[in-house]
């Protein structure tokens, strides 16, 4: 005899389901992408927002978090999205193009189009794509990640975002950054598809800004490198945000592919990073890094899945947590390699450090190996400040919070310079130490 279960929902998960009744008429989609907005819909109904009982969220229970949810974000006035912008710039003095998406929709018209199609770049709205008769490829979840709730919600609410594709062989000479800017209260859930032809080259940063108050921002990149591609994203999550930041990349990388991305963590009371590796084409090459900083009551967890899912493929995963008062930090992070993977090649290491007795750092690395011809190992560590070099600094004559800062400074910036993008290194550097500053 089968006997179906059903859970009691929560407030949160109601104001889900009102919120998708309201909205439905106005979320952009053909009829087979409404389809799979209300299949994901069903998915929340029938299991829940992620918690701790999915061995994913064991450590991050956003189900116990959300207390309510708000309705989608309204649209937003030229105006307004202007004066945000002039007023929190995450890269002053930064050259770069910039891409805007506001409340969940992409400002064509505030974004540097002309002189990115010179550059060999095209943007679409994601809104008219799904629309189209392709519009369901836009939604098609990572090997890793198929039952995600934190993607289920992302598909069932999905307002917008943009499609950007860069022409093979084009090399654009500046970072592009693709800012998403909430000049309202309410939540903002957008996926963002980057495609690179054989041979294109693009440092992306990603960066979030304005106050949405307490709703939650739900984002996804889906970045596709095609052979010989190369990206560097680098995401920028920060501010006292009190709704959940949830945030998710999949990528999926052709042959002798270079992708590497750096995930940086300072402030808000939930966030979730996770992202979904996915080797296609041999001879290609992931460097994945996270620098996380907490304090208060806040969580932040990076969470990372590589599929090794072709030969002599190499993977390397450095993250670095400081954490602060009565913070939580998770990293979870596995490499599986399939059975005819051979000559793969993959590292992974997290460090945490702790700065007060309340703080906790929840390390899980995990290795699945069905091959027998590969090089893979991963390491973690916690620990509190070397008391040896604390004293070294201070016998010098450096005062004890400006040796403490010295000493995290140093532990961060291993895996910020080692991301090697020096257009960003200096103001993550400074970010680092005015955070510092408040701990």
């Amino acid at each position: 005899m089968n006997a179906s279960v059903s859970i009691k929902h929560t407030q949160a998960e109601c104001d889900l389901f009102d919120r998708f009744k309201a909205a439905k008429a106005d979320l952009a989609g053909s009829v087979a992408v409404t389809a799979l907005r209300e299949a994901a819909l069903g998915q929340i109904r029938d299991k829940g927002l992620p918690h701790r009982r999915v061995e994913e969220y064991k450590y991050s229970d956003l189900r116990a978090f959300m207390k309510s949810a708000t309705p989608l974000a309204p649209a937003a006035d030229a105006d307004t999205i202007k004066a945000v912008l002039d007023g929190q710039d995450s890269y002053a003095g930064l050259e770069r193009y910039r891409i805007v998406i506001a409340n969940g929709t992409f400002q064509a018209d505030l974004s540097d189009t002309g002189a990115l199609a010179s550059e060999g770049v095209s943007l679409t709205a994601l809104s008219d794509v799904l629309a189209g008769e392709n519009g369901t490829t836009m939604l098609t979840p990572p090997k890793s990640g198929p039952n995600d709730g934190v993607l289920a919600l992302n598909t069932a609410f999905l307002q917008g975002g943009v499609v950007i594709a860069v022409k093979a062989g084009a090399h654009v000479t500046k970072p592009v950054e693709l800012v998403q800017v909430a000049t309202a209260a309410g939540a903002q859930v957008t996926r963002n598809r980057i495609t690179l032809g054989k041979g294109a080259k693009l440092r992306l940063l990603e960066t979030f800004i304005g106050d949405p108050g307490e709703g939650e921002l739900n984002t996804v990149f889906d970045y596709d490198l095609s052979d010989e591609a190369a990206l560097a994203a680098t995401r920028l999550i920060v501010g006292d945000a009190r709704g959940a930041r949830l945030f998710t990349s999949i990528a999926t990388l052709g042959a002798d592919a270079e992708f590497k991305s750096l995930g940086f963590i300072a402030g808000p009371r939930f966030t979730r990073n996770q992202q979904f590796i996915n080797f296609t084409g041999e001879n290609s090459e992931a460097k994945i890094y996270g620098v996380t900083m907490a304090g208060g009551d806040t969580l932040a967890d990076q969470t990372l899945v590589v599929d090794h899912a072709v030969p002599h493929c190499n993977s390397r995963e450095f993250f670095k947590t400081v954490l602060d008062g009565r913070a939580r930090g998770v990293y979870q992070g596995r490499i599986n390699v399939a059975p005819h993977a051979q000559k793969s090649d993959g590292e992974m290491m997290t460090q945490a450090l702790l700065l007060s007795e309340e703080a906790e750092m929840a390390n899980k690395p995990e290795l699945e190996i069905f091959a027998d011809d590969v090089l893979c190992a991963h390491g973690a560590t916690s620990g509190q400040i070397d008391e040896d070099l604390l004293f070294y600094l201070r016998a010098r004559g450096i005062p004890e919070a400006e040796a403490r800062t010295l000493l995290v400074l140093a532990f961060l910036s291993e895996a910020i310079e080692e991301y090697g993008e020096d257009d960003v290194t200096e103001g993550l550097e400074e970010r680092v130490r005015a955070w510092l500053a408040d701990h």
